[in-house]
């Protein structure tokens, strides 16, 4: 029997209402102590020594909770003070406090989440746009889990055919399964690849799109970026060079994380300090997911080339009639629309996976499957077996089955104590 543990589950701070958390074996027996627990819901006086305050009292049975322990579930008033007294009531009727996360661990030990759908929990409570809220509501609503036991189906049912021509291997078999077992692997084959490819961007989403803005030096840079982050980010001078490291903002774009790059202007100087800043401004360029090229002229050429999807504007358009200018917001929107635009092209192509070790976990699969598919057509069906249960075992780490224990610290430790 594990500890009750307890925790305010609403932000810390003055507020018209404050949730405190209750989990355990005897969450009731413990707040039974300051309130008659109602079978639901009810409005009770918190009374320990004197009355505290006034609360909602709402019950969960175990089974029927998040956690699936028994939970009980405090609303007061959500001052400073209410808050003090009920924590110091809770923790004299012997309640432990929670740890960062413990709720939800709590959740996942006792089969009410798996380890994809806690992910998802997590980013859901990080989502500061509306696509990662889209993305993250997906995983926690089960999508992983759903997909991998599809994917596990199809395993199960190669496997079976492989075991009975192992089973049956001095007899003779009416039917020959290679062809259905090579079909089931290589229909595998191709949704893990698809996922795969689906999971960059999908951890992209979740961590945000990164566009860096580059360009010779006193093209506009950081002015234009200070137009797009509404405030001086940046320092800004007609002195070429001012800025010598990489500037970062994070914005909202249209629903998606971005994060904009301010560089050092391109160009080759003996100045070491700024060499510095050309070849940080080069390497950040290279990794960006987009590039915004601002150009002083049409024919300009720059130490590095736009790739696909780049955006290249002219820069300081206030004095020239056309293209950008961060000054006078000339051509701003429109620049916007355009990296939103291919952004969000981007982002369409997302899957269900949005974590590095669930991509590594279905490459393992693929390799599995590539290793059992030869084998099925050169024959050796023991090893065959072997290799789909090792694509299966893979398919369980998304899921959290097997192979994840060393990752649960890290996953809970970003929780906030109320969940």
């Amino acid at each position: 029997m594990g500890d009750t543990i307890f925790a305010l589950a609403s932000a810390r701070g003055k507020a018209g209402v404050a949730v405190f958390r209750v989990s355990g074996p005897i969450a009731v027996a413990s707040v039974g102590r300051l309130c008659a627990v109602p079978e639901r819901m009810g409005l009770r006086r918190l009374v320990w020594g004197e009355v505290l305050d006034e609360a909602l009292v709402l019950r969960f049975a175990a089974g029927a909770s998040f956690t699936g322990e028994e939970v009980v579930e405090l609303q007061v008033h959500g001052s400073l003070a209410v808050i003090r007294v009920v924590s110091e009531a809770l923790l004299a009727v012997g309640l432990r406090p929670a740890e960062a996360g413990e709720f939800t661990r709590r959740a996942l030990e006792n089969g009410r989440l798996d380890l994809a759908r806690v992910e998802g929990l997590a980013d859901l409570v990080d989502a500061e746009t509306e696509a990662q809220r889209r993305q993250a509501l997906r995983v926690f609503s089960g999508a992983i889990g759903a997909r991998a036991e599809g994917w596990r189906a199809k395993l199960i049912r190669a496997a079976a055919l492989i075991e009975a021509t192992i089973d049956f291997a001095d007899e003779d078999v009416p039917v020959d399964v290679t062809p259905e077992v090579l079909e089931l692997i290589e229909t595998l084959q191709a949704e893990l690849r698809a996922e795969i490819a689906g999971s960059v961007v999908a951890e992209r989403v979740r961590d945000g799109f990164e566009v860096a803005i580059i360009g010779a030096p006193n093209v506009g840079k950081s002015t234009l970026l200070n137009a797009l982050a509404g405030r001086e980010a940046a320092i800004t001078s007609e002195v070429a060079g001012t800025t010598r490291d990489v500037i970062e903002v994070r914005m909202d774009l249209g629903g998606l994380a971005v994060t904009l790059l301010d560089t050092a202007g391109l160009r080759e100087t003996e100045d070491r300090v700024e060499a510095i800043g050309v070849a940080r401004a080069l390497k950040r360029a290279e990794q960006a997911d987009l590039r915004v090229f601002l150009l002083s002229a049409p024919d300009e050429e720059l130490m590095m080339a736009p790739l696909a999807g780049d955006v290249v504007v002219l820069g300081k358009g206030d004095l020239r009639g056309d293209g950008v200018s961060g000054l006078t917001g000339q051509g701003v929107d429109e620049l916007v629309a355009r990296v939103r635009a291919e952004l969000e092209a981007r982002a369409a192509g997302a899957g269900v996976m949005t974590r590095a070790r669930h991509r590594y976990a279905m490459v393992a699969a693929v390799e599995a499957l590539e290793i059992a598919a030869n084998r099925v057509r050169v024959a050796g069906a023991e090893l065959v077996a072997e290799e789909l249960r090792q694509a299966g075992r893979a398919l369980d780490v998304l899921v959290g089955r097997v192979d994840v224990e060393n990752l649960l610290d890290e996953i809970f430790s970003s929780f906030c104590i109320g969940k």
